[in-house]
């Protein structure tokens, strides 16, 4: 990990604030420890900036969005295609940092690197993309259109599961779309936010960019998080986390009328019907529930599966659940890693505990592993549930997943899924054309996303990603999620020589 570490740029004590040119150099004595849940070990340690230090790095931004907004978008866009370029050269070592610092497989890590290229190249496409409309006039001699200017200041608050993805969906689009963005990583991963800054600072340089068109500052909530969400400067904050946050953040921008994105809980579904091809299902399944520890905002926590064939589907979890191989995630031969903290261990065996108080049934896995010095592998867990416990309607972010029967048809299972509070993602299996079509219908699933025939995890960048209720009703990345970065105008021209009024008005001096 030396080595890694070495080729990212990072020592064992580094700075917590970042232009996007350098690392600024922090005189204080309060730093971050970077916890691996990998082995308990400290990966380093990050200084924390101040509230002295987000109000210049606020200042910067603002300088710097002067001139930014300036840059044709075309313009903005080959600067982040050189940095899709330069993510590119350093994809193996941020890969393995980041399942390192987090405790996702070395594949999920590589992967998210690689959504970070990926979203990099959309966005350079997106630039020359930035499309309005035009609209008849009712006016004689008049023409409407409407176009989108940039924003301004836009701050990223992202959470510890992907550590590097989500500012990369947020930060390529907003730059794209003419905007500056701040961002506040989360303080469990903040190495690997360092490390981007490492790997992107040597282009902005190269291209002259100055100061503050990206920035990086890791703190204290009160420190950072509050004042960013309270300030008026900032004109969009996008905040990634659980329901209990967004509805924080939604609340403190709201009274001062800003604008959030917020991408937050989910408590996803697979419906198994009679008709389902299970041969198929099967690895979907168990990777939404397994993969990167159960810490996806897009596991898989609920499957709601037909009562003829829930015997079967139950007997085939549980041995394929005796086979997952359980270690260190950098060693690609197992499947599952470690929960990022021993706190979420915990809050692992207290929702068990809750759900055979509630009536639920372990029929395999919850253990926690003490042959791992880092106190944070568990067994993945299956439980026999039914719809009215309580606890199958939160969101616990652990492998926790909960085996529920229906009986009768379709809207049956349609309606189990629907009713949490959370709407992210959602899948069926099935080889009925009817019965994925109602799935997909707008009486079918109410969630963002809703799939046929693959898992309820891994979404494309292509496509909008978020979803509805407590999941915070954003969307970010693909399809036209840009225009959240950007303001709408509506012009109309008179190019005529009379001041006809709209709804045909009359008003003569």
């Amino acid at each position: 990990m030396k080595v890694i570490l070495s080729k990212l740029g990072i020592e064992s004590k580094v700075s917590g604030l970042h232009t996007g040119i350098a690392p600024v150099e922090l005189n204080t004595n309060d730093f971050f420890e970077s916890f691996s849940p990998v082995d308990g070990r400290i990966v380093g340690t990050v200084q924390k900036a101040s509230i002295k230090d987000y109000e210049s790095t606020v200042e910067r931004a603002l300088k710097a969005f002067q001139y930014w907004r300036q840059v044709p978008s075309p313009v903005r866009g080959d600067l982040v295609r050189k940095i899709g370029n330069r993510l590119r050269e350093f994809k193996e070592p941020l890969g393995q940092l980041v399942s390192y610092e987090m405790g996702k497989s070395l594949q999920e890590g590589l992967g998210e690197v690689q959504e970070m290229i990926d979203i990099a190249d959309f966005s350079v496409g997106l630039s020359r993309q930035l499309y309005g409309q035009t609209m008849h006039s009712e006016r004689p001699v008049h023409r409407m259109y409407e176009q989108w200017h940039p924003l301004g200041v836009v701050g990223i608050i992202s959470a510890f599961n992907f550590p590097v993805a989500v500012w990369s969906w947020n930060s390529f689009l907003a730059m794209v779309c003419g905007n500056v963005s701040i961002w506040k990583p989360s303080e469990k991963t903040p190495l690997s936010a360092v490390a981007c800054f490492n790997i992107i600072q040597s282009v902005l340089k190269e291209n002259q960019i100055p100061a503050g068109v990206l920035s990086l500052i890791i703190g204290d909530v009160s420190q950072v998080g509050e004042p960013m969400l309270k300030d008026r400067r900032i004109s969009l904050v996008s905040a990634t986390g659980s329901t209990r946050m967004g509805r924080h953040v939604a609340q403190v921008v709201g009274q001062r009328l800003g604008k959030t994105l917020l991408e937050l809980g989910g408590n996803n579904a697979i419906i198994l019907t009679e008709k389902a091809n299970l041969k198929l299902a099967a690895p979907a399944i168990v990777f939404g529930a397994v993969g990167t520890c159960g810490q996806r905002c897009t596991t898989t926590r609920r499957l709601i599966v037909h009562a003829n064939i829930f015997d079967k589907i139950k007997d085939s979890l549980v041995k394929a659940y005796k086979g997952l191989r359980i270690g260190n995630p950098l060693d690609q031969q197992n499947h599952v890693g470690p929960l990022i903290d021993r706190e979420a261990v915990d809050g692992m065996q207290l929702a068990l505990k809750t759900a055979v108080e509630q009536g639920g049934k372990i029929i395999f896995g919850g253990q926690v592993l003490p042959q791992f010095e880092s106190g944070c592998y568990v067994v993945p867990a299956i439980v026999e549930a039914t719809r009215n416990m309580m606890i199958v309607g939160h969101e616990t972010f652990a492998p926790i997943l909960y085996l529920m029967k229906y009986e009768g048809t379709i809207d049956d299972a349609i309606q189990m899924q629907n009713e949490v509070d959370q709407g992210l993602s959602s899948s069926i299996f099935t080889d009925s054309l009817m019965e994925a079509e109602q799935f997909l219908s707008h009486w079918g699933s109410d969630c963002g996303i809703a799939n046929v025939n693959i898992g309820t995890s891994g979404a494309e960048i292509g496509g909008a990603f978020g979803g509805e209720k407590d999941t915070g009703g954003g969307r970010e990345s693909g399809s036209d999620s840009w225009k959240s970065y950007m303001r709408r105008q509506t012009n109309t021209i008179n190019f005529s020589s009379n001041l006809p009024l709209a709804q045909g008005i009359k008003f003569d001096l």
